[in-house]
């Protein structure tokens, strides 16, 4: 498969999958933790750090996605002023040839991803910025 340089390119490969495909999205904020020290604070104010919160999910089939572009005009109807998504975190949950993952399936795993990112699990995930570029995310703590 081709490298996934753009939240398009992702959707453009659930597309050409043989078995039918459900993206999974979880859009996530930043919040400060509890007790965050002043240079916490000061980083958060720059748009660095911060713990990550979901604020909201939806499960797409690839041809009701239509770009990247729609996806975040759509999360825009959802978002609260006060809590802006910074990142997207997206997975695909594959069915088969004639059939995709059934809505039970899809709850289930829309909800492990929502705890998975609560947790800081990220490691399955595929995270995007506003942008709809790939996100490194970095290892450091605190």
């Amino acid at each position: 498969m081709n490298e996934i340089r753009h939240f398009d390119d992702l959707l453009q490969a659930a597309r050409a999958q043989r078995e039918r495909q459900r993206l999974l999205l979880v859009f996530a904020g930043s919040e400060l933790p509890d007790g965050a020290t002043a240079a916490q604070r000061a980083g958060f104010d720059r748009g660095e750090g911060g713990a990550l919160v979901p604020l909201m999910c939806v499960d797409k089939w690839p041809d009701e996605a239509e770009s990247f572009a729609a996806v975040v005009r759509e999360s825009s109807e959802y978002e609260l002023p006060d809590q802006p998504w910074r990142l997207v975190f997206a997975a695909a949950l594959s069915g088969d040839i004639d059939q995709g993952p059934s809505d039970a399936q899809t709850d289930q795993a829309l909800n492990r991803m929502v705890e998975a990112i609560k947790s800081g699990d990220l490691g399955g995930y595929l995270p995007f910025d506003r942008e709809g570029r790939p996100v490194a995310l970095g290892r450091q703590q605190g």
